[in-house]
Parts: C-alpha cells; structure tokens; sequence
C-alpha cells in the first residue's frame, strides 16, 4: 500500500469545520486520515502501490499482461489512470483500464482479472485501488468531510494450477439508489443545469447508505460463503470496506461473528473508498492475521449503488526472507522502471520532432504547389 505524507487528525479538522475529535470518533471510529499534497495524486500513490506488490511478488513489470485501477478520482476522464501507471512501470506486454464502481471497485477488479487468467488470456494481473477523495470533497459538509482519506494498495494475482486464490464471488448492482452516494462529472445534468449539487464535490444520504450497507453486508457474504461451499465458521478473517466502525459492528452481529474478525482500519486512515480493502489486506499482513490457505472474505459497498463479496483462500506462498526477491530480479525491476521512464521521454521527443517535421514538409509542399502554379500561370 500506499499513504500521502500527510495525516488531518481529528484536530485538525476541527480548525476546518464545526467538529471535534470526541464527535467524529464516536460516529465513525475515525481518529486521522491521510491527505495527498499537490505533488500527490491517484496515479502516483497507485505506481508507489504497485512497484510494492512487484517486490513482494517477485515479478519483473514485463511479466504483466494487465492493469486495473480501481478509483472514484481518475487523474482524468481519459486517458486512464492505469495506463499512465502502465507506462511508468514499463509494464510493456499489458493492457490497462479503469474501472468505477465506487467503494466496491477493488473486489469488481479482482473478479475481472480472475476470469482473464481463467479464461487463458492472461497469466499476471495487477489490481489497484486508488483515491484521492480529498479532491472531491466538500470541505464545509461536516457530514462527509471528516469522513474519506487518500491512499492506494494493490495485488499482483497469477494464475496456477494449485487449488486456492478466488474461490467465489458475488456482485451486484441496484442503480435505484444512483441519487444517495456520488459525484457528478462533465456528463451530469447537474452540472449543465447547476442544480443542487456543487460541481464535482461529493454528495450523500449517510442514513440511507448505513441502512443498505447494514442490510446487504452479511446476505452477500453468506452468498459468496455458500458459492464457495463454505460457512462462516470456516472464515479467518473478514476484510471489509471501511466506510464506518457502526457499519462494520452491526455486519458482525448480523452474522452473529466476533467483530475480532472484521479487519478494521477506520481509525488510521478513514474511509479510502476503493482503496480500502487493499489497505486493510496489507494491515492484517503486517499483523499476521492471516496465513496461507485461511480463508478470508473481501466485501465492498458504495456509489452506485453496488456492493461485491468475494472468498479467496489466500495463497502467497512466499518466504519471509525471499518476499522482495534475488538481488538481480531487484535489479532487473530498478532498470525496467528507469529504461520506462527514459523511454516515455524519448517517445516524446520523437512524437514533437516528427510532428515539427510534417508541419515543416505541408510548407515546403505548399511552397512548391505555389510555384508551380505560379510558374503555369506565367506560362
């Protein structure tokens, strides 16, 4: 994963709007978020991300056949943040897109690569959450403010012919509920119309959203348990969304489940939308909450409205010592990402050159259809 230099505390915020520390804790368990500076960006957090997932992976950038970025906050409409962090990596062989679908988008991207490697298509895949929800925020709406931070996290998923990784998964849509959680962008109706809602900035319907988060948590998750012919006693840990601490309380009660199950990094970093999940994976790493062949549920809600479950039995077999790899493959990554960088310079300094060369050849051209037209005419 990866966190902006920065971190907003509680008390921090309470110099922005009417709040305080003992007020946003005891709504939503936050305690701090971080915040990407100006040099900060979705793209930059999802490259730091990625390169770490390549290390722990043991996989060189060329070994990649496709790229997902999981965002609400594009660095633009197009071209894709995924493929400018294609680019960066030197990743030559991949295919790369975005994906939207809110808070549950990391889960919708970890379904997408899996069926390619199913299919055959590809063999490696890179999914990445990535936001910088400090961009799209209102910062005078105490209601959603304290709420998001900024951060990334990624994967590298393979395929193999070992039983284990995505045993199953559920996604599911209910666009009804389009008008509780969003943003509008350059498309909306509410912004060529200046209705309500600001330009750009995000609008929600807490309460409602609680409710359907309550609600459709714990049936999806039994769902995805049951596609994988498991129950909840079978499960290790559960990583969640981390959109709030009374959402993920009342998910465990719901399936009657110690809530010493549910990951929970609320505190530390907010609710980071797509970025969430991952980040919460790394953490529960990091603590040793989860070893190979646990099983472990994935499960997103948001914008949209979606929501997405997803049992994986985990299987990074990997050694403690060995996680960042030989000295030469180490190697071989640090020449790939500076060759892609030199690269990138240099295609477009060819891309000027020959376009300052055509711009050059339509004048001499026109020069000599003029002269010889001048020339006819002096005839």
């Amino acid at each position: 994963m990866a966190l902006p230099e920065q971190v907003l505390t509680n008390d921090d915020m309470a110099a922005i709007v009417d709040t305080n520390d003992e007020w946003i804790h005891s709504r939503t368990g936050i305690r701090q978020r971080y915040i990407a500076n100006d040099k900060e960006t979705t793209a930059s957090l999802g490259l730091m991300a990625a390169k770490k997932a390549l290390a722990q992976a043991n996989t060189l950038p060329n070994e990649v056949q496709l790229i997902i970025v999981a965002t609400s906050t594009p660095e633009n409409i197009f071209p894709s943040t995924a493929s400018l962090i294609q680019g960066w990596l030197g990743a030559n062989r991949a295919g790369a897109f975005d994906l939207s679908a809110a808070c549950s988008g990391f889960v919708y991207g970890i379904d997408m690569a899996t069926q390619a490697i199913r299919s055959g298509s590809i063999n490696t895949a890179i999914v990445i959450g990535s936001e910088t929800m400090s961009r799209i925020l209102d910062w005078q709406d105490r209601s959603t403010c304290i709420l998001f931070g900024d951060g990334a996290g990624a994967v590298v998923l393979q395929g193999s012919s070992e039983y284990g990784g995505v045993l199953s998964s559920v996604l599911r849509s209910d666009g009804s509920g389009y008008d509780l959680l969003g943003v509008p962008s350059v498309g909306s109706v509410d912004i060529a119309y200046n209705n309500d809602h600001k330009p750009y900035k995000m609008h929600m319907n807490g309460r409602e959203v609680f409710r359907f988060a309550t609600r459709i948590m714990g049936e999806s998750i039994e769902q995805a348990l049951d596609k994988a012919e498991l129950t909840i006693e079978d499960v290790t840990v559960v990583v969640p969304h981390q959109a709030n601490n009374r959402i993920l309380e009342s998910a465990a009660r719901n399936l009657k489940l110690d809530e010493s199950k549910f990951i929970s990094t609320v505190e530390q970093f907010g609710n980071t939308s797509a970025a969430s999940i991952p980040m919460a994976l790394c953490v529960a790493l990091e603590q040793g909450r989860i070893k190979d062949d646990d099983n472990i549920v994935f499960i997103g809600f948001g914008g949209g409205l979606t929501w997405a479950a997803m049992v994986i039995q985990w299987g990074a077999k990997l050694d403690q010592e060995s996680r960042s790899g030989p000295i030469f493959i180490r190697f071989r990554r640090r020449i790939a990402y500076l060759l892609a960088r030199w690269h990138a310079r240099l295609k477009r300094i060819l891309r000027r050159s020959s376009n300052w060369l055509a711009v050059l050849g339509f004048r001499v051209g026109n020069d000599k259809e003029i002269r010889l037209k001048t020339d006819r005419h002096d005839r």
